[in-house]
């Protein structure tokens, strides 16, 4: 049971969560302490099993029709499994919860709230942002921004405009991910009678709304100045991956996903860049 609560959390995304907490701190006068580890903790395991669990939960239906789950691209959770899910990650996210609320102050509380009412409301009902289109995108880009706000607002970093343009880009990038991401599945969401941004705009007009959003984010980040700057860049193999299917029609929107199979290793080494200007930033 553990082994399958564990790859429901998909361990390959848990660094894109505490990666943007953990730099956002440092970067924002933050050192290592109490505050950082737990915060790092917590958004790398505890986090992300709820953010999964929750929605292997409540997808089971659709999952069961979309070849892509039952791997590094989403679990297959046995239906057994549902209420301990739900149980264990609640379970484990409370005293992380209780911990960094003591460590906090009323404007950090303010932003983990936003970001644990978005964890749930993707994928749980009576909100299930999930399917509603547009909102989707949205909710499921907060899920990675969030982390970083949090960051800034336990070191109570001062919000400049270099932070508004570095917190827009990511925004616009986790949108531009979200939906490309939710192309390749039109056709298993359409049939479990599931709406998205992709079964609302279609596959030629999400990738392409995609791709904007991720040019607009790559411009927007050069508001943080120098060299910071450069990480407008990192757009471009993400901007490469998609763009050979702009022009796909809804009947051959599966074919998005050789496009999607590209991005964990995009990530990563998008990562390892932004990291080397994160330290000649600082």
């Amino acid at each position: 049971m553990i082994a399958d609560l564990l790859r429901s959390s998909r361990p390959l995304s848990w660094i894109n969560t505490a990666y943007p907490f953990a730099a956002a701190c440092l970067l924002g006068g933050g050192s290592v302490d109490l505050a950082l580890i737990v915060g790092t903790v917590f958004f790398l395991i505890p986090y992300n099993l709820a953010l999964y669990g929750i929605n292997d939960v409540f997808d089971h239906a659709s999952d069961l029709a979309n070849p892509r789950k039952g791997g590094a691209e989403g679990a297959l959770l046995s239906p057994r499994l549902h209420r301990p899910m739900l149980v264990v990650s609640a379970l484990l996210m409370l005293p992380f919860v209780a911990a960094l609320v003591l460590l906090g102050d009323p404007a950090s509380w303010a932003v983990l709230a936003v970001s644990l009412v978005a964890l749930v409301a993707y994928s749980a009902p009576p909100l299930r942002t999930k399917e509603i289109p547009v909102l989707d995108s949205l909710t499921s880009s907060l899920h990675f921004v969030t982390p970083a706000a949090y960051g800034l607002a336990l070191v109570d970093a001062e919000v400049d405009a270099v932070v508004g343009c570095a917190l827009g880009a990511f925004l616009l990038w986790g949108v531009a991910s979200h939906a490309f991401g939710a192309v390749q599945d039109i056709g298993p969401d359409r049939e479990a009678g599931i709406s998205s941004i992709g079964t609302a705009l279609g596959a030629r007009r999400t990738v392409r709304f995609a791709l904007t959003l991720w040019t607009a984010s790559g411009i927007l980040v050069i508001g943080a100045g120098w060299p910071g700057a450069l990480a407008g860049l990192l757009v471009l193999p993400y901007l490469a991956a998609a763009f050979p299917h702009r022009s796909l029609t809804d009947a051959q929107a599966d074919r998005a996903h050789r496009g999607w199979r590209h991005f964990l290793w995009i990530n990563y080494a998008a990562g390892a860049a932004l990291t080397i200007l994160l330290i000649l930033a600082a």
